[in-house]
């Protein structure tokens, strides 16, 4: 069977031939209102896109809470303290045999909108490393920056432990990741503020 090219002299024509006898192309000879229609529509939609692209973001709104949860080492309980405060802070029992102060932060987590004390859960208690220079530097930083600068000299431990681990280690980790598990029903633990 011999493979024959067409002949390149009458393609043209019988392309044109082609597209002048499509039915497509009657039937939109026949309306061209819906031509225009659908063109002003879509300019109308690419108009509309452009603008809501060029609109700058709203900013989010965060909320600031004024106090936060701390625990009390001796008592084991909860209680609100003054933002911003470095742990160990004083607490109401007193310092701890070793006389540092008893009051650690304390990250309260809960699944519910409105929880009662039985619905909300510690993940967490933070500390600073005493083994480690402070600083008072809090220069805002984003991202995986901002997650290594927090850990920076803080030390933190689940309820039920005993040990203390630097919170950007391997152990501190697994701690934060714990804590934000999310539930048997695939709900996201989130920060409950004290009231």
């Amino acid at each position: 069977m011999d493979f024959k090219l067409p002949d390149l002299q009458y393609l043209g024509y019988e392309i044109k031939d082609w597209w002048e006898n499509l039915p497509a192309r009657k039937w939109l000879n026949d309306n061209p209102n819906l031509i225009f229609g659908v063109t002003g529509v879509s300019l109308f939609l690419l108009l509309v896109i452009i603008i809501w692209l060029l609109i700058p973001d709203k900013t989010v709104e965060t909320e600031v809470y004024e106090k936060e949860w701390y625990y009390d080492l001796n008592t084991e309980k909860l209680f609100a303290g003054k933002v911003g405060q470095t742990a160990p802070i004083e607490a109401a029992s007193g310092p701890l045999p070793n006389g540092q102060p008893a009051g650690v932060r304390a990250y309260v987590f809960t699944y519910v909108d409105e929880p009662n004390e039985a619905e909300r859960f510690i993940g967490f208690l933070e500390t600073t490393d005493p083994n480690q220079v402070q600083t008072e530097s809090r220069a805002i930083v984003s991202g995986a920056d901002a997650a290594e600068q927090w850990g920076q000299g803080r030390l933190i431990r689940r309820l039920q432990d005993e040990q203390w681990f630097p919170a950007n280690s391997r152990g501190g980790r697994y701690i934060r990741k714990k804590a934000f598990q999310p539930n048997e029903n695939g709900e996201r633990a989130r920060y409950y503020p004290p009231d």
